[in-house]
Parts: structure tokens; sequence; C-alpha cells
């Protein structure tokens, strides 16, 4: 079978966006080996049968970096699943997470979208059912 395995996130700093994931996001971190080009390959959260894990790769010439908290156009790029929804948002809160609505129920679950390190829309999400 075929899937999506790593989705590169544009960050400015590898070991800023780590600190951000596995604290206020609380992913593990599966992978942080340095390159000989002095770059590293970094993947998060890597859990196998999850979907895709994180691949935060440092923005390298302008183009790159002007990415950087537009990964999506201004969209929300990226759906975080939780499976206890008040514990996580209240974490991310604590964290500095920015949310810029207060959770809602919908009929797909309960979601906010939140900012993350970097300015990307993200939405939080506790699928119903």
């Amino acid at each position: 079978m075929r899937r999506i395995a790593l989705v590169t996130l544009v960050v400015d700093d590898c070991g800023e966006a780590i600190r951000c994931r596995t604290g206020a996001l609380g992913f593990r971190l599966a992978e942080d080996t340095p390159r000989p080009d002095g770059s590293r390959r970094v993947v998060q959260p890597g859990e196998p049968g999850t979907g895709p894990g994180l691949l935060p790769a440092r923005a390298r010439g302008e183009a790159r970096a002007a990415r950087v908290g537009d990964q999506a156009g201004g969209r929300g790029g990226f759906c975080l699943h939780a499976d206890d929804f008040a514990r996580d948002h209240a974490r991310m809160t604590a964290a500095g997470m920015t949310f810029l609505e207060e959770p809602r129920h919908e009929p797909y679950g309960t979601v906010a979208v939140f900012r993350d390190l970097y300015g990307n829309r993200r939405d939080l999400l506790r699928p119903a059912g």
C-alpha cells in the first residue's frame, strides 16, 4: 500500500520547531540526524500507522524563507487530531499557542483554529464518534 509518510514543513530553526512540537503540541521526536551539509533530518511525530509525520526543514534562500508561516496560503494547512480535546487545548494554551477562536462543536467534531510557532493556521480537532 502506498501512503504519504512525511510532510515537509519549512521552518526558521529546526531546534525551535522541535521544542514547540515536543512541548506545546506533545509530539515525540522520532529522528534528529545531522547531515554532512550542516542541515538536520528531523522527523516528528513518526508514529507508524497514525498518518504522515512532519519533516521540519530549515528554510534556505529567500523563496523558502517567504513560505515560513504561510505553508498553505493563509488556509489551515494541518489538522491535529486530539483524543482528549480539553487536555490538549489546555496544554497548548498554557504553552503559549495562540487560538484564534473558542472551541466549537461541529457535526464532524470539536474544533478550534490556532496558529503554530510560525503563524501557520492549524486545526485542533477531536473527531466526532
